[in-house]
């Protein structure tokens, strides 16, 4: 059974490989963004399966869908949430919600591998669900984020946070007051809480409140440099990958 993993973090990647690999399944084909995937599937055979990531580093995956015609069964890996999620039952689409169980991915391969025999054919409705998760309708975001404080329990609203970043393998929010405080959730998850016309991921490791932005400086390499009101540990920088979207979402 030929099988890739398209995926852009590499670390996951890697991490998704050696599970299948438990199970006597090698995907020897790692692809990591949305331009590199339809290169590969313009010149090489199409294969059985495909593990598939929603948001990669250039877009949407299902923008592959749109430029190549693919008949591969595919298992999505997303970190989207459950309302999200419903489009893909509707569609049949098998996914796994990120980060992925041992028990989650043998039961997807297992759903895979039951319907061989019927050769039954790969249906989806890509521009509905990509529609959904652009363009949500009556999504409830988060209002506000509950902290511990010692042996307390703070409320922080949303409008009281500068960021979001991650450090050391935590995730954190910075207020408005200069203040910062751990969250028990990560990044991937707050793609998903926050509103996006408020909050954007800037790169790996920082959203941002547009409200907090002072000032934007032009950075090496084509990127930009943020300046919030009072966040200032360190850098902060807009990737390269995220400039032009940065600046559509500015406007």
């Amino acid at each position: 059974m030929k099988t890739i993993i398209i995926e852009d973090e590499k670390p996951s990647a890697r991490r998704l490989q050696r599970m299948l690999s438990v199970l006597n399944i090698e995907a020897e084909t790692m692809l990591h963004s949305v331009e590199e995937a339809i290169e590969w599937f313009n010149n090489n055979p199409h294969p059985d399966l495909i593990f598939l990531d929603i948001q990669l580093s250039d877009g949407l995956s299902f923008e592959i869908f749109e430029a190549i015609e693919i008949k591969s069964a595919v298992i999505f890996t997303t970190a989207y949430d459950e309302y999200a999620l419903r489009a893909f039952k509707l569609n049949s689409i098998d996914y796994l919600l990120k980060p992925i169980d041992d028990y989650d991915l043998e039961n997807a391969v297992k759903k895979y591998q039951e319907r061989l025999p019927q050769k039954q054919a790969v249906t989806l409705d890509f521009n509905d669900i990509k529609k959904l998760l652009v363009n949500p309708i009556d999504r409830e975001y988060k209002k506000r984020f509950s902290v511990k404080v010692g042996q307390h329990l703070k409320l922080v609203n949303i409008d009281e946070i500068e960021c979001f970043y991650s450090e050391n393998k935590g995730t954190y929010l910075h207020t408005t007051e200069g203040r910062n405080y751990l969250l028990d959730t990560t990044l991937e998850l707050l793609e998903n809480e926050l509103e996006p016309q408020t909050f954007f991921r800037i790169n790996r490791k920082f959203f941002v409140n547009i409200n907090a932005i002072k000032d934007m400086v032009s950075y090496t390499n084509s990127r930009l440099q943020i300046k919030l009101n009072s966040y200032n540990e360190e850098d902060v920088i807009v990737a390269r990958e995220r400039v032009k979207d940065f600046k559509t979402w500015l406007e």
